[in-house]
């Protein structure tokens, strides 16, 4: 499907609704256009492209909602849509929680997500920074495995009660594996940004080959309690998992660790290290994202955690209304606050500790505390006396992100990250932590 700028979907939307019988009716359409190139032993696999694009109507008679969703844009096509979502209204049973759609809303100016430079990247360009990265792959004597996409899209929505709003967004990753021609050493390296001008592929796959040929012959140690230095890479899977419980219903109704019992929350409680705030800001130069959320509510920038206290939870328009406080709508990105100090640099004042470049496979042990587990990978490190000893065995943890940031010894210069669970991004500072506890030792590299 074309990427619509506004005055175009604002048209086509406007089409659509003229065909509502409905009490209230909504439509949202959305569309990327991406390309990718993915390589692996050091030569290109696959080069491929992806158009995407849907219009979803939502027709609701009093409580009663229906939804129909179709990728054909005619006029006989979108009459038929409207009519389906209807005629689900009709069967549906009465929703007890249905909120009425938003009117208009007021919202700030757009958000620098889309970059031109990014939206003209092309195949010869993909191509040429693969070349790049294989050629520092190929000089060290390495195996690459990699993924590179860039994308362009843009979501827009208009209701029968006013509500119009449409943004538009481009992006760029990549990330790399190297491995040792003898698979006994791995390193990882991954970015992703709005504005394609801020991707260092070079940087990327040097790093990776230094974790690479650095992480052989790796020792065992002992589990145990160790002070870590989580790289940015590996510090947000944890992060993020804090960020994605702050939801006010699972605390009242006492299915989080916010919750307190008999409908009370943790709210305001000091709960981490003073030195730990985490925000979002749609507008952050680093980390822009839409100025809407996906039911049409304005987006603002919200302290989530401030000097270690819960300072707001996000809210749907059902349970604020239920509990008459703002509707406040989950973050698309988050930003941690960190300090001045480079990796570098944290580590040279570590006496002893684990270097982590990447965590994985992390899974739930108790969604009441946040206790999660999860495996190191590509690239763990012992270090003693400030300096990179020698490469370790991956280790196992068990670990709560609000423990992990209640020891919080030092924090890093934030930078933008992607993570490899869920692809979500964040800024986020490289973190050295007391007490961070593995479990056991894995064998995998």
């Amino acid at each position: 499907m074309p990427i619509l700028n506004q005055q175009e979907a604002q048209a086509l939307l406007k089409k659509v609704l003229a065909y509502s019988k409905a009490d209230e009716c909504e439509v949202i359409i959305f569309a990327s256009n991406s390309g990718n190139l993915r390589y692996a032993r050091n030569a290109v696999s696959t080069s491929g492209a992806n158009n995407t694009g849907s219009l979803i109507v939502s027709a609701a008679f009093g409580k009663r909602l229906g939804t129909a969703t179709i990728n054909e844009y005619d006029d006989a096509s979108l009459e038929k849509v409207v009519r389906r979502a209807e005629e689900l209204a009709r069967l549906a049973p009465e929703n007890p929680e249905y909120v009425p759609f938003l009117g208009p809303q007021q919202y700030e100016k757009p958000s620098a997500s889309f970059n031109d430079k990014t939206a003209a990247v092309d195949p010869k360009f993909r191509a040429d920074i693969v070349e790049k990265s294989l050629s520092i792959t190929k000089k060290n004597n390495l195996v690459a495995a990699g993924y590179l996409e860039n994308n362009q899209g843009f979501a827009s929505m208009m209701n029968s009660k006013g509500l119009f709003a449409y943004n538009s967004s481009t992006g760029i990753s990549f990330s790399i594996t190297l491995r040792t021609e003898d698979g006994l050493g791995s390193g990882y390296a991954s970015k992703a940004y709005n504005d394609v001008t801020r991707l260092d592929v070079d940087k990327l796959t040097s790093s990776a080959a230094r974790k690479a040929a650095g992480s052989k012959n790796a020792k065992a140690i002992e589990p145990g309690k160790y002070t870590v230095i989580l790289e940015p890479a590996a510090a947000i899977v944890l992060i993020e998992n804090l960020v994605n419980n702050l939801d006010a219903r699972s605390a009242e109704e006492g299915r989080s660790f916010l919750s307190k019992g008999g409908g009370k929350t943790k709210l305001g409680e000091k709960l981490m290290d003073e030195a730990v705030t985490i925000y979002s800001d749609p507008w952050h130069p680093e980390m822009p994202t839409s100025f809407y959320n996906q039911d049409g509510r304005p987006q603002e920038k919200i302290t989530w955690v401030d000097k270690g206290a819960i300072k707001n939870m996000y809210y749907s328009r059902y349970w604020a209304q239920k509990n008459k406080v703002k509707a406040i709508p989950g973050p698309d990105a988050f930003i941690m606050t960190g300090g001045t100090a480079t990796l570098d640099e944290l580590i040279k004042s570590t006496e002893k500790g684990i270097l982590v470049t990447r965590l994985w496979y992390i899974r739930s042990v108790d969604p009441q505390t946040l206790l999660y587990t999860g495996l190191t990978r590509d690239g763990t490190f012992y270090i003693e006396n400030g300096e990179i000893k020698y490469p370790v065995k991956n280790l196992r943890f068990n670990e709560s992100p609000v423990i992990m940031l209640n020891n919080v010894e030092a924090l890093g210069i934030p930078e933008r990250t992607v993570s490899g669970e869920s692809n979500g991004n964040a800024m986020i500072p490289p973190m050295k932590l007391r007490d961070f506890t593995f479990t056991s030792l894995s064998d995998a590299i």
